[in-house]
């Protein structure tokens, strides 16, 4: 059985129906629209969310695919990698050997541009080996140089390769000069053992006119090795002999440490 208030409700229900129903065509399309203003945005919104949800589930991909995309992205930034320092390497090589031809055709002697291909492991900065031999040319006594200065003599050569004796070794002493006013003159030789940028200048005059600095070269003396070729710059010096003559360590121009490419000379040619 229905209740009182029950019965009000649907009498209210009927009356409004009629209401509507009989209400004018205008004034029933006007509450049609602002029902429809109500209740549409919200109907769309809930569309759109449906969409979204949708598009975002179709972009989702499983782990795995996601491990292989990153593995392939590590190795190209890898390959990608290896190609610029491929590149700097190539360009660092060429601006080198642009450098050392526009050094090399200023200069008055013939010469050759070899590799430096091993070092001596028992002797490891006195010696090295060189990628000339006699088949271009090369013998024995012939200078080797760099831009920045004396490296040393061919010492020995095969076919293919030469064994190049460093400034230093005691079997390669070099006639040298000082740069100065009173062109002091002495004898290049090793410093010890330990010492791999230094010589010691020897033979010097009691009066020779040393200071800090000053370019040490080539006196051309010797028959081996020609005039002006830099050695290095004096560091410091001390009497010899009881005062009798003078010595003078030298800082060599060249790292013989880090050679790898040299110049060898042609000088009766």
């Amino acid at each position: 059985m229905l209740k009182r208030r029950h019965y009000i409700v649907l009498g209210l229900v009927v009356v409004l129906t009629l209401i509507i129903l009989n209400l004018p065509v205008q004034t029933t399309a006007r509450l049609k629209q602002g029902i429809n203003s109500i209740f549409l945005p919200l109907l769309g919104l809930t569309s759109s969310s449906e969409k979204l949800a949708g598009a975002a589930m179709d972009h989702v991909l499983p782990r795995g695919e996601l491990v292989r995309q990153n593995d392939l992205l590590n190795r190209e930034n890898q390959r990608l990698r290896l190609l610029l320092i491929e590149h700097e390497e190539i360009t660092r090589e060429n601006s080198q050997l642009r450098q050392q031809l526009s050094w090399q055709r200023r200069q008055p002697w013939r010469m050759k541009l070899a590799n430096v291909a091993l070092r001596d492991p028992a002797n490891w900065w006195r010696t090295i080996q060189i990628d000339l031999g006699s088949r271009d040319g090369l013998s024995n006594n012939l200078p080797v140089i760099t831009p920045e200065g004396l490296v040393g003599r061919i010492s020995m050569v095969t076919l293919t390769h030469s064994q190049v004796l460093l400034v230093g070794d005691p079997n390669c002493r070099v006639a040298a000069r000082v740069a100065n006013v009173a062109r002091d003159t002495g004898v290049v030789q090793g410093s010890g053992p330990l010492e791999t940028d230094l010589v010691d200048l020897i033979y010097l005059s009691k009066t020779a006119q040393l200071k800090p600095g000053q370019p040490v070269v080539t006196s051309g003396e010797g028959g081996v090795f020609p005039k002006d070729i830099p050695i290095g710059r004096i560091v410091d010096s001390r009497r010899m002999d009881y005062g009798m003559s003078t010595m003078a360590r030298v800082k060599l121009g060249v790292n013989l440490n880090a050679l790898e490419q040299v110049w060898v000379l042609f000088l009766d040619q």
